[in-house]
């Protein structure tokens, strides 16, 4: 695995972990790198500082630590994107979600982007019956979470 600090045409940087320095040029290639704070595919390289260790750094717990917090930030970033995007894209059809979801897939209404609510059991009905969905990511701040949770 070979780590890169990348960029994108807004300035905003972040890391990419790659199999391999062809990997990344492929990926880059094909535009299909994007930044996790603004979207962006136009994405390059970034200037990196060798790893140089030096009495007084960071343990590798720290920086490890440090890595785990700006993941879970991009991560964040990413998912309220995808998730802005679909509930502005797509229609809501609430509870319905299942029914709709199988007349789509039967042919039986126009297909277009949805999204709504689906208990774990109608989930794994329409998985096994080949309907393809993906969960929409909740995207909730700390004060909301706490709420969610009482």
């Amino acid at each position: 695995m070979i780590k890169y600090q990348l960029k994108c045409d807004q300035a905003h940087e972040f890391e990419g972990w790659f199999s391999n320095s062809a990997d990344y040029d492929a990926q880059a290639e094909k535009e299909l790198l994007e930044c996790p704070h603004c979207g962006s595919s136009e994405v390059s390289k970034a200037l990196m500082a060798p790893a140089i260790a030096r009495s007084g750094s960071l343990s590798s717990s720290a920086k490890n630590d440090e890595r785990i917090e700006a993941f879970k930030r991009d991560y964040m970033q990413a998912a309220k994107r995808a998730r802005d995007y679909v509930e502005k894209n797509f229609d809501n059809v609430g509870k319905r979600f299942p029914e709709e979801a199988r007349r789509i897939h039967y042919g039986e209404t126009k297909e277009r982007g949805i999204y709504g609510e689906a208990t774990q059991q109608e989930v794994s009905d329409l998985i096994d019956e080949g309907v393809e969905i993906a969960p929409l990511p909740d995207v909730l701040s700390p004060d909301e979470a706490k709420k969610k949770m009482n």
